[in-house]
Formats: C-alpha cells, sequence, structure tokens
C-alpha cells in the first residue's frame, strides 16, 4: 500500500502513496451527516427534525471531503509512524488515478528532519574578550552623558568645532536656486557632521551678522542625483553663535540621571553598576557568537525548506508589525519573506543544532536556572520584584527566557570542552561594536 523513496530535489524529501478504503469512508460521511443532522437549523423544520436526505443534500460534500481528510491524515500517521520519520512542516498531498476499484489514492510529499551526529568541540579555538570596568571607563561614560545634556549660550566670537551655529543658506548652480538648498534659522552643530564637510568647514570662523560665500562639491554617489557630483554655491548668514556648556558633576546632575537625593558617590556607584551589566551583555554575546558560528560549522546538515519558509514568513510578519509599531505603514510596504531566507536558515540550523544538543548531552533548563535569568532582566528596573511577576504572568515572555537559558546551557557546555584563550579588548572598541 506504501511506497516510499527520495525526490531529486532534496535528501530530506519523501513520498507516501496513501490508500482509502472507499467503504470506510462512506461509513464516515454517514457520521458525520447522522450528528450534523442532530443540531442542523433549516426553516421550516424544528432542530433535528430535519430530513436526513436534506442535510445529505445541504452538507454531503462538505462531510465527504472531511471525511477523506481525515482517513488520508489517518493513514499517513500510521505510514510515519511505521517508517519512524519525523515529518517537517506540512505534506502536499495530491490524488493519484490509478487506485484500485473501492479505493481512493493520494501521493503525500513532504520533508524529514535531518540526522543530526554530535560533532566533537573539544579543542576547538574560542577567544573569549575580556575587559575590566575601571574608573577611567566609568569617567568616559560619566563625560558621553554630560555631552547629552549640553545646553547652549550666545557668544560674539567666532564659530569653532563643537559650537552651535543658526544660519540662513540659499544654494546655487549655475546661479539658479536648486530644491531644498534654502533654510532660515537653520541649527547646525560646527563639526557635527550634520552637513556636508566643504559646508562644515566653511562655518568655522565666522561670527554673527557675517555672510559667507563657498562652493560644496556633492559627492559623486548623493541621494539626489540631479546633484550628485556636481558643484555648487551657498551663500551664508550667520544669525548666532552658541557656545557649549557641559553640566557639572553635582547634585543635579547625579538628579538627572535619577538619583533622587543628588548624592553624588552615588551615581558614580550606580554608572559603574550599569556599566559592568553592559559589558557584561555585550562580552557574553560576542563568546556567544563565536560559539554559534563553532556548531553551525562542526554541523554541516541540510535543513528542511519548509522550516526555512516558515521562519522566513514569521520574519516578514515580525518586521511588519515594528514597522506599523513605528508609524511606518508597514501594511502597505511589500516585505518579501526570501529576504530572510540567508538568516531564517541559520535560525534553523541553530535550532535543529541545539535541540540535538539539548537532548543527547542532557542540557535541559532546570526552573531556577530561568528564575537566574529573569532575575538578572528584572536588576534594572526601579521594581525587580514586578518584573519577575511581569515575565511568570505572560507565556511569550517566559518562553523567551527559557530558550535564553537554554542557549547559555550550550554556550557553557562548549566552552567547557572548547580550547578557550582570553584577550583584552578596548572599552571604545567593545561599545562600538569593533571589538
Amino acid at each position: 500500500m506504501t511506497d516510499t523513496q527520495s525526490i531529486v530535489q532534496s535528501s530530506l524529501e519523501r513520498r507516501i502513496d496513501i490508500v482509502v478504503n472507499l467503504a470506510d469512508v462512506e461509513k464516515d460521511v454517514g457520521g458525520r451527516l447522522k450528528r450534523l443532522a442532530r443540531t442542523v437549523k433549516m426553516p421550516g423544520f424544528r432542530p433535528g427534525k430535519v430530513p436526513m436526505k436534506i442535510v445529505e443534500q445541504q452538507y454531503g460534500d462538505q462531510a465527504r471531503s472531511e471525511a477523506i481528510g481525515s482517513a488520508v491524515e489517518r493513514v499517513f500517521n500510521e505510514q510515519v509512524r511505521e517508517q519512524g520519520l519525523r515529518v517537517a512542516g506540512y505534506p502536499q498531498v495530491e490524488p493519484k488515478a490509478d487506485a484500485a476499484e473501492g479505493a481512493l489514492g493520494f501521493s503525500a510529499v513532504f520533508e524529514i528532519y535531518p540526522e543530526i551526529a554530535s560533532a566533537d568541540v573539544a579543542g576547538q579555538g574560542i577567544e573569549k574578550p575580556v575587559l575590566t570596568v575601571t574608573d577611567a571607563e566609568v569617567a568616559k561614560t560619566l563625560e558621553v552623558l554630560r555631552k547629552q545634556r549640553v545646553s547652549y549660550v550666545e557668544s560674539d566670537r567666532p564659530a569653532q568645532k563643537e559650537d552651535r551655529v543658526i544660519i540662513d543658506f540659499v544654494g546655487r548652480r549655475d546661479g539658479e536656486e536648486f530644491p531644498g538648498g534654502k533654510a532660515d534659522d537653520y541649527t547646525v552643530v560646527v563639526g557635527g557632521g550634520m552637513m556636508l564637510p566643504d559646508f562644515d568647514a566653511a562655518l568655522e570662523g565666522l561670527k554673527a551678522t557675517e555672510r559667507k560665500t563657498f562652493d560644496v562639491t556633492f559627492p559623486a554617489d548623493y541621494q539626489a542625483a540631479e546633484l550628485a557630483g556636481k558643484t555648487v554655491q551657498f551663500d551664508v548668514l550667520v544669525k548666532k553663535v552658541e557656545t557649549p556648556r557641559l553640566p557639572e558633576i553635582d547634585a543635579d546632575f547625579a538628579r538627572s540621571l535619577g538619583v533622587a537625593d543628588g548624592d553624588v558617590e552615588k551615581m558614580h556607584a550606580e554608572v559603574r553598576a550599569n556599566l559592568e551589566r553592559e559589558v557584561k551583555k555585550r562580552l557574553r554575546a560576542k563568546v556567544k557568537q563565536q560559539v554559534m558560528d563553532l556548531l553551525v560549522k562542526a554541523h554541516p546538515i541540510e535543513v528542511p525548506k519548509a522550516l526555512v519558509e516558515a521562519e522566513s514568513q514569521q520574519m516578514a510578519e515580525a518586521t511588519r508589525h515594528d514597522m506599523e509599531a513605528r508609524g511606518m505603514a508597514g501594511k502597505n510596504v511589500p516585505i518579501d519573506p526570501s529576504w530572510f531566507a540567508e538568516q531564517a536558515t541559520r535560525r534553523v540550523t541553530l535550532g535543529l543544532i541545539l535541540a540535538e544538543l539539548v537532548k543527547t548531552q542532557e542540557l535541559h533548563v532546570k526552573p531556577e536556572q530561568v528564575r537566574a535569568t529573569i532575575d538578572e532582566f528584572a536588576e534594572t528596573f526601579e521594581d525587580p520584584k514586578e518584573v519577575v511577576r511581569w515575565y511568570y504572568s505572560q507565556p511569550q515572555r517566559l518562553a523567551e527566557a527559557e530558550a535564553l537559558t537554554l542557549e547559555n546551557n550550550v554556550v557553557e557546555w562548549v566552552l567547557a570542552r572548547a580550547a578557550v584563550t582570553e584577550k583584552s579588548v578596548a572599552f571604545e572598541d567593545l561599545m562600538s561594536g569593533a571589538a
């Protein structure tokens, strides 16, 4: 009754020929119609009193379709269990014309999960970045926070880098103004990268009320094609020059960072603690990336196309929802799931590898591990206990914490067997993503 064979397109594809007994289908149809007849409502008849012939005329096709689908599913599942196949995704079922009398024939094409042999990771190289947060890093972070809270004071001196200037300007190409080349009361931070380099440089040294005319050459790849690679002339009037004033590191500054009593020492401690958490997270992420890369390389497997397509679709939907949340009209923007195929393939590959390692190496998460993960999330919030309660009341969020904990278990398992070497990284490189 069955014939299983590989399809040329993929080593994971299988075909099963399914035969169902027509008499069994008709028996099931009769049962479905009898159950319908007990509750079906029609004008002129009391509930449950509609003649069976009318019920069959009205619902016979639907009942037969459901009965055939149920029979095909049952036989398919029986054959899959008998052959020990792990089906990935859903089968494509098509009718066959060569079935014997009194039977219906179908062909089901589907994919199976790949066999994954656990690779030996012993001796595989992992470079573990290390960084200890010192007073210097705390000072650098505080300086960044000061610059984020900069204020400006009007000045009568010439503009220099980091000053803020208020300008009117008009741009001309071959003596004619061009679209987008004119503005009044425009605010620019000198040297801040807001304008083209030639424009930015021309502002240095100018005082309030001064005018200047200068040429600017647009880059060859400039977004406005009509200006790309072209040289234009700008006339600029400086209306105001303002110098930056950074806040002092005092009680007011501490309060601006959320330290209610303005205690400067407490502020330093909180900045250090937050910095240490962020550094720890980034160091851990870099190690995790290396571990995942190692596992993918050590387990060259073919993944079911059905799973990749489903993951790509899910990623496309997540992107669309994110765009809608940001007010970017995601519903009206075409998002093709194929754009995510490469990333989806990696996700599916890692998912299969991790599942196999968890099973074979008994790396299942324990409740106390999940709680530790959630506690780490919660410690950055004002009321950690409330955050913990929120996680345990949200099944999706709890599942995310469990998945992250599982990944951490796999990472620790690999690190215990790989050849791990430590390498110091610079604070700036780690925080900028260059490390």
